[in-house]
């Protein structure tokens, strides 16, 4: 049985269809008339841009608004002055072929984002490689694919683009199954759009299937499993029923108040990381930003963003959002998140370096720029700052002087902006954690990063294959540090929110509210399931799950989990 990433939820029984990768070979030549090079390019970029804007149509059409989006930022990337320019340089300059300078270009950026350990943010090379690709194409005089669907099937493929999976005729497709891939690609949102039960990174799997194949692919796990038996089938369409009940019920939830069945409400909030994710954040029923990450902002461009630019994207945030909250996390870049014009240190264990607030408290140019830029948005809206692994008092308090410091530079020059602005620090360094006592008289909340949290506290490297297994959010030792957090930030009186990946994990959900968490924020894609779930529980009942943290052992603490939920949370339709 094959094993990959379970991203989009459900079960698809079904024969195998293998889309192959258009290979094309890219040769480097001095040309001897580089006008004629650069007419080339200008012609495939041209014919990108009626593609990519016909695609935007046809997604528009049978996907939706928000997945349209995408393709709304492929076409600006091919309005990007800068790489655009940076293309047509290394023609003239070193007079080379068009499409070798593109794939040169574009390597370069491809591989800054590569680099990156933010899931979100590494995506962001899918949508540039995806462009280059068709650029390259067009350049070359190569037929973009035409799939050509007839039957239902089970797409598996290296990798899927945004512009193959938009491309694909979605009534013959019943799942989406890739070699490469995460929970925060392109085709995986799409799939969660859809409703199509998609399984990614998953190993060799193209040495291990065949065309026609007959195959049972589940999204919730990831399990794959090829030519299955009669009492495989029996069971695998049950649960697809089951599933498919289950969505239906979930959707009624998406616009609900989250407030279990004895009163308690929390806040399910989402993590964005432009403004193009906002529509879909609302569409699922966010109730605020939990977190806003702002390093995209720096990282698709060649020098960095002015106040003004900055303050253009927060105030468009904070008025749309209107009185929800919007938590606007401080540059977070360094160590994994390199940007070239920076020229940041190259570094041995990037993860434990120069980076997030370490890097902004010696950068005023950059640091109080950008708080500037926050603090006159926060004058159209609810808007908070929250400060990245801050790990000693020093540095909290040196962070709150730099937004004294932005607040007298407004002020002189008479700009309005919120006066009793939030200031909180994601907890995502053990001593952080264990000193949040003490950090919860100085900050207004916390936002606890559990993607880090895990990492530093289980000393576990999550991009390690060998040690990977080790990386889990049931740790005791990181769930104690979780209750410890939360029952300090309670004992000062602020509120506690959770940015990293383990607000969304539904067997954790009621722990986490035993625990008291105010606030979950998530994909927003997965807002309406875990507001069903809270729905549908008692706050009383969850607090008993609090044991489990004695029990020591990660199996037996996912297994108590597993029958709360199936003793306590029944699922229950809603209506209108």
């Amino acid at each position: 049985m094959l094993k990959g990433i379970g991203v989009s939820s459900g079960v698809a029984i079904g024969k195998i269809k293998i889309i192959e990768d258009d290979r094309y070979a890219i040769e480097k030549k001095i040309v001897e008339n580089e006008t004629i090079e650069l007419q080339r390019f200008s012609s495939a970029l041209e014919a990108s841009r009626k593609q990519i804007q016909k695609i935007h149509d046809k997604a528009m059409a049978e996907i939706g608004k928000d997945e349209a989006g995408i393709f709304e930022a492929h076409l600006m990337i091919l309005e990007d002055e800068a790489y655009i320019k940076e293309i047509e340089k290394l023609i003239q300059d070193e007079k080379l072929n068009a499409e070798f300078a593109a794939d040169k270009i574009t390597g370069k950026y491809i591989e800054m984002f590569n680099g990156l350990d933010d899931a979100y943010l590494k995506e962001r090379a899918a949508d540039l490689k995806d462009v280059s690709t068709r650029i390259i194409r067009n350049i070359l005089g190569i037929t973009i694919n035409d799939y050509n669907l007839k039957e239902e099937v089970i797409i598996a493929a290296n990798d899927l683009t945004p512009s193959d999976t938009a491309s694909l005729d979605k009534k013959y497709v019943l799942g989406f199954l890739t070699e490469e891939g995460g929970a925060a690609s392109h085709s995986a949102i799409m799939a969660r759009t859809l409703e199509i039960p998609a399984v990614v990174g998953v190993e060799g799997l193209l040495d291990s299937i065949r065309n026609n194949e007959f195959i049972i692919l589940d999204g919730d796990t990831g399990d794959i499993i090829s030519n299955p038996g009669v009492k495989q089938l029996e069971k695998y369409s049950n649960k697809k029923e089951n599933l498919l009940k289950s969505k239906k019920i979930y959707s009624q939830y998406k616009d609900k108040e989250t407030v279990t069945i004895d009163n308690k409400k929390v806040v399910l909030a989402a993590n964005i990381g432009s403004p193009a994710d906002l529509d879909t954040a609302l569409n699922n029923g966010c109730e605020g930003i939990g977190l806003f990450r702002t390093e995209l902002f720096y990282l698709e461009r060649t020098s960095l963003p002015s106040e003004d630019e900055q303050f253009e994207v927060y105030k468009s945030l904070a008025e749309k959002m209107e009185d929800k909250p919007v938590i606007i996390r401080t540059l977070d870049v360094g160590g994994d998140k390199e940007i070239p014009y920076m020229d940041l240190p190259k570094e041995m264990n990037p993860f434990l370096g120069y980076r997030a607030i370490r890097l902004c408290l010696e950068r005023e140019d950059i640091f109080l720029t950008q708080l500037k830029a926050i603090l006159r948005a926060s004058f159209y809206g609810n808007i908070k700052i929250l400060f990245p692994m801050i790990s000693s008092m020093e540095e909290l308090m040196l962070a709150k002087e730099f937004v004294k410091k932005a607040e007298a530079a407004l002020t002189e020059k008479g700009i309005p902006f919120n006066e009793n602005i939030e200031a909180g620090i994601m907890i995502e360094v053990p001593s952080a954690a264990l000193m949040s006592g003490l950090m919860a008289r100085e900050a207004d909340f916390f936002s606890i990063g559990t993607n880090d949290l895990i990492q530093y506290t289980s000393a576990v490297d999550r991009g390690n294959k060998k040690v990977s297994h080790l990386y889990t959010e049931f740790n005791p030792g990181v769930l104690m540090l979780i209750k410890q957090v939360i029952q300090n930030a309670h004992k000062e009186g602020i509120w506690v929110g959770m940015c990293g990946e383990a607000a969304s994990n539904s067997r954790l959900v009621p722990l986490l509210l035993a625990m008291g968490l105010d606030e979950f924020s998530m994909n927003s894609a997965n807002i309406p399931q875990i507001r069903c779930l809270i729905n549908n529980m008692k706050y009383e009942d969850a607090k008993k799950l609090l044991d489990v943290l004695n029990y020591g052992y990660i199996e037996k603490i996912k297994d108590k989990l597993d029958q709360f939920i199936k003793d306590n949370c029944q699922i229950r339709s809603v209506g209108p």
